[in-house]
């Protein structure tokens, strides 16, 4: 139970953050050769996505007024 909890930690904390950067860095690249498609969109929307989902988020403050 332990090692699950620790691989899901890693997959969580590693994994997906380089996965997102991978699919960034590829989409400038195929940018920069070809111009902008839908492909390279997708691939900026898909690590946006990533990193917005499991990304470090600020601490909003307890008091905060929600707006």
């Amino acid at each position: 139970m332990l090692f699950t909890l620790i691989k899901r930690y890693a997959i969580a904390a590693i994994a997906i953050p380089l996965a997102a950067a991978g699919a960034r860095k590829l989409s400038q690249r195929i940018e920069a050769k070809r111009g902008p498609s839908r492909g390279t969109r997708l691939l900026t929307r898909g690590a946006d996505t990533l990193q917005g989902t499991f990304g470090r988020n600020k601490k909003k403050s307890r008091f905060a007024l929600s707006r």
